[in-house]
């Protein structure tokens, strides 16, 4: 080949690097695609910035797109790079045609910056076929989800926060075909205040939570499945992703919206304010423990049990209703409150900054608990704080364990007995108590009483690195 006007030679391996002097390209992670000029061929690539030491496992290290152009020496040769590069490409299985869902609102509101600045360039220089759609109101991307026409696409792809994610799942599992939409892989591009998927899958991997990772990795199609949580009150059903709180940390989500144009910090600033000011609540949780956190809690009495089946019921609609559930198998344990805070997480991240769950696994079939029963509020604090580590598990006030099932029954402020809390699920209001922030607003899904949480293991496929 001659490159940059020098005949030289390169070498293409059979494990996908492609080589010559002074340059090596690892194809599947660096290599997004290429075209064809004559005899030269553009090999379109990412690279890591200068300051990074090796590719993706430094924290600071950003992505830079480059070009490098390979000149053949005859039309044989030619034909032959081709073929290798376009079937090796090939073989990856990279999806060729995205749904790609903006949410303007959501965060600092810079999503469709994001989008234009970072992940559409990438797709472009990959060649990958893409539908754009701006959300406009709530819920709308779970219209689409529910109505778009899967037969069309490779993947759905989410630049927004957590919320769009959630929004496409319950959207794909309301649907009449749900068993075969939830197969269809879902990317998320951070673009929102918390971020805790993105993070928590591009964590995993030891590579920076921005948005062209995020972006490469769906360009790479490498795939990951995720356990699903589904979250009951009679017939009312709402699929979890992400996480389940109530207390402190519910308090601290819902509430900080009125700072939402701070983005993340206000999370860090609201939580403050609260543990300043510092809610406990009456109530009780029921779980069923994984194997080693049997001694967590007391033993269920049998008409407990009894009570669990009547909390869930199966409608006539169609749509996913839930895994298989038979409560009176299982060994339910119970601990009762009041407490400052019982938060349930699914993945390690809560957001970019908050390691909520740091044994907690992509697909384990388990959702990890953090209860705090009681605690001062100096201790609180540095708990607090610690969770950018997820060294707050290690706090004597944290229970921290797996559960498989879990049933909360909130209660009222222990202080306000006339006032109740909120139930947080993946960022939105699941139900509102009286008294609580924006309760004469309604629009909760469900009534603030008893919940139960089912964990479908490995139920959806999220693109990761």
């Amino acid at each position: 080949i001659r490159f940059n006007g020098d005949v030289t030679t390169a070498t293409f391996s059979a494990d996908g690097q492609l080589s010559w002097p002074g340059h090596r390209l690892l194809i599947e992670k660096q290599v997004l695609g290429f075209s064809i000029q004559g005899l030269k061929i553009h090999v379109r690539a990412v690279v890591e910035s200068a300051t990074a030491t090796c590719f993706s496992c430094c924290a600071k290290s950003k992505l830079i797109r480059k070009t490098f152009t390979l000149q053949t020496l005859s039309d044989d040769s030619l034909d032959v790079w081709v073929q290798k590069l376009r079937g090796y490409l090939d073989s990856l299985g990279r999806p060729k045609r995205l749904f790609v869902l903006v949410n303007p609102y959501g965060g600092k509101k810079s999503a469709l910056r994001i989008f234009v600045n970072d992940v559409m360039p990438l797709l472009d220089d990959a060649c990958v076929e893409y539908t754009v759609k701006e959300t406009a109101y709530r819920l709308h991307a779970k219209e689409m989800a529910q109505s778009l026409d899967l037969a069309n696409y490779d993947g759905i792809v989410c630049v927004s926060g957590d919320g769009i994610l959630v929004e496409v799942l319950n959207g794909l599992l309301v649907r009449e075909d749900w068993h075969k939409a939830i197969k269809i892989p879902l990317g998320i591009v951070p673009a929102g205040s918390g971020n805790g998927m993105a993070k928590s899958l591009l964590y995993a991997s030891g590579e920076p939570c921005s948005p062209s990772h995020a972006t490469l990795c769906i360009i790479r199609g490498h795939k990951r499945s995720l356990d699903i949580a589904t979250v009951a009150q009679g017939e009312t059903k709402f699929f979890s992703m992400l996480m389940m709180a109530w207390g402190l940390v519910a308090d601290i989500d819902i509430e900080s919206e009125r700072y939402r144009w701070m983005g993340g910090i206000r999370f860090d600033f609201y939580g403050l304010q609260r543990i300043l000011s510092l809610r406990r609540y009456d109530g009780s949780i029921l779980f069923v423990p994984a194997a080693g956190y049997e001694s967590f809690g007391e033993p269920l009495d049998f008409e407990n049990q009894i009570l669990i089946e009547e909390i869930i019921k199966s409608g006539d609609e169609v749509g996913y209703q839930g895994p298989e559930f038979d409560s009176k198998s299982l060994n339910w344990r119970k601990i009762d409150g009041p407490f400052i805070s019982v938060w349930l997480h699914n993945v390690p991240w809560g957001s970019e900054t908050t390691m909520a769950a740091p044994s907690a696994e992509f697909s384990d079939g388990y959702i990890d608990l953090v209860l705090i029963k009681d605690c001062p509020k100096l201790p609180l604090l540095m708990l607090m704080t610690a969770m950018n580590s997820g060294g707050h598990v290690k706090f004597p006030y944290v229970s921290y364990l797996k559960v498989k099932a879990f049933v909360l029954e909130p209660g009222a402020r222990t202080d306000a007995p006339e006032k109740e809390g909120i139930i947080d699920v993946d960022g939105e209001v699941l139900a509102r108590g009286r008294g609580s922030y924006r309760y004469e607003n309604g629009g909760a899904v469900m009534r603030y009483g008893k919940v139960v949480v089912r964990v479908d293991q490995g139920l959806a496929t999220l693109f990761a690195p």
